[in-house]
């Protein structure tokens, strides 16, 4: 199923298994697949609503750790820029996650660009009031 985002010019999919929000200039590509256990966010998050932008990727990310069997799981950060609305709605991403840690085996890998210090500084910055396991990896 493909439909307009209320609010937002970008595509939204969702079925049983799979979420996905193609990116925008100021919306970054979320890629959920519930089947590879492989989750990524990459690109810019600057959307002008950012609590509304994010609250489908945590009820849908909420919602697949609550009800999937104990397993690994793999969140893959790859924002090039975020606006500090987007930072609060990336907290509340890795706190939900955070919730899940008892139950799957959980890894976040955080890539960063070899010259963006500011963008490691903050994903450690992340990394060290959660209780997440978090890669740093430079590309």
């Amino acid at each position: 199923m493909i439909f307009l985002y209320e609010g937002f010019n970008i595509l939204k999919q969702i079925d049983m298994e799979n979420f996905k929000i193609a990116e925008t200039e100021d919306t970054p590509n979320i890629d959920f697949n519930a089947e590879s256990k492989v989750f990524t966010i990459s690109g810019r998050s600057l959307p002008e609503n950012a609590i509304e932008f994010y609250a489908p990727v945590l009820e849908w990310v909420d919602k697949t750790l609550d009800e999937a069997e104990p397993t690994s799981f793999v969140f893959e950060i790859k924002i090039e820029y975020f606006n500090t609305s987007s930072s609060k709605q990336l907290a509340k991403f890795f706190l939900l996650i955070e919730k899940y840690v008892e139950k799957h085996k959980i890894n976040i890998n955080w890539f960063y660009e070899k010259e963006d210090l500011d963008m490691l500084m903050s994903g450690n910055q992340y990394s060290k009031f959660l209780k997440l396991n978090f890669t740093f990896i430079e590309y």
